[in-house]
């Protein structure tokens, strides 16, 4: 065993003595930073008025076209995903009129004709009704009965004794689409049904979540920790033995420790698995870029071979890393998210446009495969020059990079991390304005790129929830007193406990052999405005 291994191991082994404060104590902000936090209100403030305009109630404004398209079955997704921000940057009035619009919806038939994603809709609208309900004083019940309404529908995903729910359910019959699903999907429950079993006394929906991610904790892994990404809800087995911290899986391992702290359970096993699948990536899946030294994880696939590759879906474990670090009390793990930050922020810093995109690609001491074909000539002129280079150059305006870096401010106070969100808005500004709002581009390295044709939801719930609070007041909304569901709705949280883990800090790992099954795998976070004919 190495020496880095043995002390790695110490180091899980004494993290279970404190729960370190996630924030740094004593946080100031730069005098700058009411100057960028009005920068951000105005973003939103041009996104809203432009969806008010051209798109209200739909899910999602066509920025470039003036329009809307409805991907999240018709309910107002933009309207549930911004609450939360409206609410935090003090939009009162545009508050009232989205809790009007919530009450005034049937949350219980889809008005299209599309099935109902179990994961979508929990994390968009179920997550962002019951976090805007705690934000605004619990004034608004109706927003837990809509949030119920949706529930008792989506309850139906689980068939029989089944642990595992299926991934959508057709509300016109209360029947499930039988399809495999993912890790993700299966296992990104757990905080908003919570939620609505404390606050409607039906602990119904919180065993339902729990069942889920329990046996997905228990099961036999192709990694010990790490569940496969694929699953079959029928059976309970994986699909397939593909590894990945990125889409698919990623906020299945998100919500391990979130929901330790979120609960302050007594079972363990929420926390000691996180850790379990943060040694276990320590161990197998941690590379280093061969030019400037970049932090990546890496995938591990279906023939237990490494991928070089990486993704801005991934890149929320910089954040979550910091956070399971300091609440573990492991200094390692903490070093290593930001050091997974910095790297992540680093396709940002080195496109045109300043944006990163959306997959990317590395080499490291053990190659360079990627699963796919091998980097041309421009794509390794880019990677001598960055340490990583571009397979997939769309931004769709995702939040994760984003999200890291607030993270990485908010424990560290290093103002890079503060510039690094200032860099984000002048390049959002400069070149995401459109025919009205904004809009995601094909290319972050091309500063004349096309653009997207949509302005998904979480460019209000996430993007700029989060830029706004890099340049809040620290104790508003503090890591230390709230707990982020994966769109960035934010839940209260008790006082920290004392530990998070058992004393070993990690799981007992399966003993069964692993024997996956074969089939096709769903999509992964699908834009769906993208899809559309």
């Amino acid at each position: 065993m190495t020496p880095f291994r043995c002390w790695f191991l110490a180091a899980l082994a004494a993290s279970a003595v404190k729960a370190e404060s996630v924030q740094k104590s004593g946080l100031k902000l730069p005098p700058s930073a009411s100057v960028h936090q009005a920068e951000v209100k105005e973003l939103f403030v041009t996104s809203y008025e432009a969806y008010q305009t051209y798109a209200w109630g739909y899910d999602d404004l066509l920025p470039v076209s003036k329009t809307y398209f409805d991907g999240r079955n018709g309910w107002g997704a933009s309207i549930a995903d911004a609450m939360g921000t409206m609410w935090i940057m003090g939009f009162t009035d545009w508050f009232e009129q989205a809790v009007n619009h919530t009450a005034n919806t049937d949350f219980t038939i889809s008005h299209t004709s599309d099935t109902v994603s179990l994961f979508e809709t929990t994390i968009r609208y179920v997550g962002g009704f019951l976090s805007a309900y705690e934000l605004s004083g619990e004034k608004y019940p109706v927003l837990v009965e809509k949030a119920q309404d949706l529930a008792d529908q989506m309850a139906y995903a689980w068939v029989g004794d089944q642990s595992i729910p299926y991934g959508y359910i057709d509300f016109t019959n209360q029947q499930p689409t039988m399809d495999t699903s993912n890790i993700a999907e299966a296992g990104t429950l757990t905080m908003e049904w919570n939620r609505l079993s404390q606050y409607t006394g039906n602990h119904t929906y919180q065993t339902l979540a729990e069942k889920s991610v329990q046996h997905m904790i228990h099961m036999s892994t192709p990694l010990p920790g790490m569940p496969a990404q694929g699953i079959n809800p029928k059976t309970g087995n994986s699909v397939g033995g593909y590894v990945t911290w990125g889409g698919g899986s990623d906020s299945y391992f998100e919500y391990l420790i979130k929901y330790a702290r979120l609960t302050n359970t007594d079972d363990n096993s929420y926390a000691d698995a996180w850790l379990t699948a943060a040694d276990t990536s320590v161990k197998t899946l941690l590379r280093t870029s061969t030019v400037d030294d970049r932090l990546y994880l890496a995938d591990y696939d279906d023939n237990k071979k490494i991928r070089h590759v990486g993704s801005h879906l991934a890149c929320f474990y910089g954040g979550n890393w910091i956070l399971g670090g300091k609440l573990t009390n492991n200094a390692t793990l903490v070093r290593i998210g930001l050091e997974l930050t910095d790297a992540c922020w680093n396709t940002y810093a080195s496109t045109a446009t300043g944006i990163g995109p959306e997959v990317f690609a590395y080499m490291s001491g053990d190659g360079n495969y990627t699963g796919g074909t091998a980097p041309n000539q421009e794509q390794l002129d880019f990677y001598y020059q960055h340490g990583f280079y571009i397979t997939a150059p769309d931004y769709v305006l995702r939040p994760e990079v984003l999200e890291s870096n607030f993270y990485a401010w908010r424990a560290t106070g290093d103002i890079k991390y503060f510039n690094n969100a200032i860099s984000a808005i002048v390049s959002f500004k400069k070149y995401l304005p459109t025919t009205v709002a904004y809009a995601g581009i094909y290319d972050v390295n091309n500063v004349d790129s096309d653009k997207i044709d949509d302005m998904e939801s979480f460019w209000f719930a996430e993007a700029l929830k989060y830029l706004y609070l890099t340049f809040d007041d620290p104790d508003h909304i503090s890591l230390d007193e709230y707990v982020f569901n994966t769109e960035c709705h934010p839940f209260k949280a008790p006082p920290a406990k004392s530990n998070y883990g058992s004393d070993s800090g990690a799981q007992t790992v399966s003993s069964q052999p692993f024997s996956p099954e074969s089939a096709p795998l769903p999509a992964v976070s699908p834009i769906s405005a993208l899809l559309r004919s």
